[in-house]
């Protein structure tokens, strides 16, 4: 059975009429990385440590409706009826903090090898599909019409698909960490029934909001800095709110000392400053 994980992504461009580029078997990749045996001897492939599924942006805002609409002239909406934009691009620029964070962490952070990819998108109703991967107009349509909801089997039937052949292509032994909606159940419960203990989510994901989840994680993944991974099949995933990310300065700034106003140089007390309102 062909799924969105065993083709390159440029091949999402293709019309259904063109001849299929010949595929890669899951288990054999062009230039695999190896590590020595336990026996030490014989090398075996490692296939990925750490991959992350990525929730969909939501197409219905403001942005979104702004390259989803035919007579839009802007440079993403004129690719995209066209040749087509990377799925990631897409959806960073109808959520420019927290699937642009979302991406950049990933792309940071996966730990992968041959044809695993560091990150996959959640969608409606075409299961995973990789970031990478150039969708057009139509196909955008198609994989974000219906509902996210495990009770609808347009959603969980190819997300179920997809995540088999995961879950076969990356082994026992790589972390899949969740970024997107941890505290209910329309991507925990799907996932969690096939990558079982190999579903992890971030500890600083609870109680957080999306807004300040992807200013986290772009942080993260400017200082390089990775977040700490729970287990869904063990954590506790609600929580109180976790104290609002530090502002952060300029990197010009933040070794200058504190200002000190004239008044403070001069040992005089400042002036109370005058209320707004009359």
């Amino acid at each position: 059975m062909s799924t969105n994980l065993n083709r390159d992504p440029a091949e999402a461009r293709m019309k259904p009429s063109s001849p299929p580029k010949p595929s890669t078997p899951p288990y054999e990749y062009p230039s695999p990385c190896l590590t020595p045996s336990a026996t030490g001897d014989q090398a075996v492939p490692i296939r990925a440590r750490r991959i992350f599924l990525l929730s969909p942006a939501n197409i219905r805002g403001i942005r979104g409706s702004q390259i989803m609409s035919d007579g839009m002239q802007s440079g993403m909406a004129v690719r995209l009826r066209n040749q087509g934009v990377p799925l990631g691009e897409i959806f960073s620029f109808i959520s420019g903090l927290y699937f642009r964070g979302k991406l950049a962490y990933a792309e940071k952070f996966a730990e992968v090898a041959g044809d695993v990819r560091a990150a996959y998108v959640i969608t409606a109703s075409a299961g995973l599909i990789p970031c990478e991967t150039q969708v057009t107009l139509e196909r955008l349509r198609e994989i974000c019409a219906g509902e996210v909801d495990p009770a609808n089997e347009e959603y969980r039937g190819p997300l179920d698909r997809d995540s088999a052949t995961l879950s076969e292509l990356v082994g026992t032994d790589c972390q899949i960490v969740l970024l997107g909606s941890i505290a209910t159940s329309k991507y925990v419960e799907p996932l969690l029934e096939c990558f079982g203990e190999q579903l992890f989510f971030p500890a600083e994901f609870i109680g957080r909001g999306d807004m300040s989840r992807g200013g986290l994680m772009l942080r993260c993944a400017s200082t390089g800095v990775p977040l700490t991974y729970l287990p869904f099949a063990r954590a506790a995933r609600h929580g109180s709110r976790p104290p609002k990310l530090a502002r952060r300065l300029p990197h010009a700034c933040q070794s200058l000392p504190p200002a000190r106003s004239p008044n403070s140089l001069l040992g005089v007390n400042a002036p109370r400053a005058r209320s707004g309102n009359l």
